[in-house]
């Protein structure tokens, strides 16, 4: 039998079908609360599964749909954490884009209060800057987010274009912003890895979705993005 062509709406099902898998198997192992590193790492798995669900869903116009898919994503992100080792930003990070990306924003503001409640804020590696960047601009806290960005976007260890979409959001430069997200936006289309194997480019609608709360959305159209 054929592979779904890539883009069709077999090709996301086939998807969906494989992340709900993917989490349903998870879930059905799930570590006892005893072992604890065990348990946050399949917790991660199981965010990642959901998350991976609710971009399939995404590309085929479900976001209602979507929406559940995220939500659970934010809820194993959130519940992994905790026993976590030091410096896991990642999980702060996406339990805040789950939530943006579901269109929960009170949900995201909630997420984003933590991430700093919990100090990504005073991080020393750039991805918690990152989330304390992405949080700060969940709250409309420009200043903060313009201050977190300013930190990363000029570090080797940390993708440039990105923390540049940060800096730009916070100044509410649309000129600067629209430029930064099409360089984003290429780094997907030119990579070969992605979250869960999903060719989209999360982070882009990510910030799309911020830009669309300061009224500086980018026009964009790409295979990666719904």
């Amino acid at each position: 039998m054929p592979e779904p062509r890539s883009g069709s709406e077999e090709y996301w099902a086939a998807h969906l079908e494989r992340e709900e898998s993917r989490y349903r198997d998870g879930e059905s192992r799930l570590p006892a609360t005893e072992d604890a590193d065990a348990r946050q790492r399949q917790l991660t798995r199981l965010g990642n599964a959901a998350a991976g669900a609710g971009l399939a869903l995404l590309m085929q116009g479900r976001a209602d749909d979507a929406g559940e898919w995220f939500h659970r994503a934010a809820e194993r992100y959130r519940e992994s954490f905790a026993t976590a080792p030091a410096d896991s930003w990642g999980r702060p990070i996406g339990a805040v884009k789950s939530l943006v990306l579901a269109g929960d924003w009170p949900g995201a503001e909630d997420a984003a209060r933590w991430a700093l409640d919990v100090g990504a804020g005073e991080a020393q590696s750039p991805i918690g800057r990152y989330a304390a960047a992405l949080a700060a601009l969940v709250l409309g806290d420009d200043a903060q987010a313009r201050e977190h960005a300013d930190a990363i976007r000029s570090r080797d260890d940390f993708p440039r274009d990105v923390g540049d979409a940060l800096a730009y959001l916070a100044a509410q430069d649309v000129i600067g912003y629209t430029e930064a997200v099409e360089d984003v936006l290429e780094s997907f289309a030119t990579r070969e890895e992605y979250l869960e194997d999903l060719p989209v480019a999360d982070t882009v609608l990510v910030l799309q979705a911020l830009a669309c709360r300061r009224e500086m959305a980018a026009e964009l159209s790409s295979p990666l993005l719904p």
